[in-house]
């Protein structure tokens, strides 16, 4: 068994903070997006750039975050993400025009995608000793995320309604000029030899970059037409290559073996269908509490914090106990049906309705779902995973939900699109608008619980939802 490190905890809040800021960085846009849509000259169409580019070279890049805090060691990588992550916060804060904007974003993601791995991987070598304190420390670690997303609306607010809309991203640079200060409490993870997949992280990538962006553009050129039914199948073709790739190189950025590790296809499923749900819930909320209730931009994020509130309790005191109890299966499928349910409560919203009887029970509803599916369908992708493919495993789990979240987010906006969400100034084609996409999110939530009850395999046994106690006798090895 290896020794604790004694300053495990002061590292785990390094960690958890920089888990809570990376995923704040897609949400923290997210109220601040009217203000930038008249400032930088975004259409309706676009604007959701702002978001999906963050999310594209986060999604796309965690496989090569993975296997280079694998190669380069993992204190290295997350110390680099940072130096990516401040460089694209200043773009993103200094632009002038809609296309830098989505630069600096798309440069910020890369940065999220070289931390999130490695953060995964230091976590591991200091709990791994202890199979108890590994999972009270994913459970803080795993809060972390969905706290972020939520708290990022509020501050998003706070910034763009008493300062501007380039404070959400000025935040980014002392907080992590503190975080690279602080760095020094992390374990140096000895790195190991190996080559980087640098094909396979180019196809993957412009995969998921074509796919989003065919689904995005569908709605205004016609989804048969011969340009989107092109770029569909190029996306499809990249993705079909690059597992062609993985089959082929002899250290690749993916090892296809991976996915015999129990659970990790049925979780990592989950999260795809989590994020498609969750991510765009956010997203049309904000709009609807801005474009139709007539919300300011304070007022919006702070309408969101009962959801935060609930997340962080039953994510740090609740869900834990439940996973040791009843496993991971009905957590991760319950939490995803009742997601759905909140959400179908939601697609019930009226051009004059009210936050605490359209907005406030609901959300509450969804957030319980969230709080229920999160952690254990992170900790099922994980269980299983050696300790020398933690980075990998924490890389795939991690782009299955941001991917989702890209896909979801798409798809949704071009049916809101369709129904009227583009019609600034018409109560009613907003409301129908961002109806159809709650509704659109509720089956995609609903989809995900049933087919996780069906196929996921159970295993009662608590021990097996933590990862692996055998990995605590292999880091002392």
């Amino acid at each position: 068994m290896s020794t604790a490190d004694p300053r495990r905890w002061w590292a785990l809040w390094v960690l958890a903070t920089a888990q809570f800021m990376v995923i704040m960085d897609t949400s923290i846009i997210g109220v601040a997006l009217p203000e930038m849509q008249r400032d930088l000259g975004f259409s309706p169409g676009d604007l959701q750039w702002v978001f999906n580019a963050y999310v594209i070279a986060f999604g796309g890049l965690l496989l090569l975050g993975g296997r280079l805090s694998d190669l380069l060691g993992a204190r290295r990588v997350f110390t680099a993400g940072w130096v990516v992550l401040i460089a694209g916060s200043v773009v993103a804060a200094a632009a002038q025009t809609a296309w830098v904007e989505v630069f600096g974003r798309a440069v910020q993601g890369v940065g999220g995608a070289l931390i999130t791995p490695a953060a995964m991987t230091l976590l591991m070598v200091l709990f791994a000793h202890d199979p108890k304190e590994l999972g009270k420390a994913m459970a803080l670690y795993g809060a972390a995320a969905p706290a972020g997303g939520t708290a990022g609306v509020f501050l998003g607010g706070v910034f763009t309604e008493w300062l501007s809309w380039p404070w959400v991203f000025i935040i980014y640079v002392p907080i992590g000029l503190a975080t690279l200060a602080a760095t020094g409490l992390l374990p140096a993870v000895a790195p190991r030899r190996g080559a980087v997949d640098v094909l396979g992280a180019v196809t993957v990538t412009a995969g998921i970059a074509l796919a989003v962006f065919a689904v995005v553009r569908a709605p205004e050129i016609g989804w048969a037409a011969t340009q989107t039914l092109l770029e569909l199948g190029g996306a499809v073709a990249l993705l079909a290559l690059f597992l062609v790739i993985q089959k082929a190189v002899r250290e690749p950025l993916m090892p296809l073996g991976i996915w015999r590790v129990p659970r990790l296809g049925p979780a990592n499923l989950a999260m795809t269908l989590l994020g498609a749900a969750w991510i765009p819930m956010w997203y049309f909320l904000n709009l609807y509490l801005q474009q139709v209730l007539g919300y300011g931009a304070f007022a919006s994020g702070a309408a969101l914090l009962p959801m935060t509130g609930l997340l962080m309790v039953f994510m740090t005191t609740i869900t834990a106990r439940l996973l040791g109890r009843f496993g991971a299966k009905p957590l991760i499928g319950g939490g995803l049906l009742i997601l759905a349910a909140g959400l179908l409560w939601l697609s019930a919203v009226e051009p004059t309705g009210t936050f605490v009887v359209d907005v406030l029970p609901a959300s509450l509803v969804a957030a319980l779902g969230m709080s229920l599916a999160y952690i254990p369908a992170m900790m099922a992708a994980l269980s299983s995973a050696p300790q020398e493919q933690a980075g990998l495993a924490s890389g795939i789990v991690n782009t299955t939900y941001q991917v989702g979240s890209a896909l979801g987010l798409a798809a949704l906006t071009a049916l809101a699109t369709t129904q009227g969400a583009d019609r600034l100034g018409d109560l009613p084609a907003l409301t129908d608008g961002f109806s159809a996409a709650f509704l659109g999110a509720a089956i995609v939530a609903a989809v995900g619980g049933i087919v996780t009850l069906l196929v996921m395999r159970t295993d009662g046994s608590a021990a097996a939802e933590q990862p692996q106690e055998a990995a605590g006798e292999r880091v002392g090895a």
